[in-house]
């Protein structure tokens, strides 16, 4: 058993709806509410894309943050 609903944590940290992972993942809107009811005997391959999805966005965010500093040393370089 998790602790916490898999397909609730990646809309709650891509700031999305339910609906919005079904498009984003190509999927009718009722997998993903029956993967939200029966998060526990989710398949395998679903919580993989799922944690895949997770990471993609969790990196994204680490990059941009990266991008954002080496503008930072750019402008002090230059001034």
């Amino acid at each position: 058993m998790s602790d916490e609903n898999i397909v609730k944590k990646v809309c709650s940290e891509l700031g999305i709806t339910q609906r919005e992972l079904s498009e984003i993942l190509g999927v009718h809107i009722t997998a993903v509410q029956k993967w939200v009811a029966n998060a526990d005997n989710l398949p395998l391959q679903t919580q993989k894309t799922l944690d895949i999805v997770l990471e993609n966005y969790r990196l994204k965010s680490k990059v941009e943050k990266i991008d954002k500093i080496l503008a930072l040393i750019d402008e002090l370089k230059k001034g």
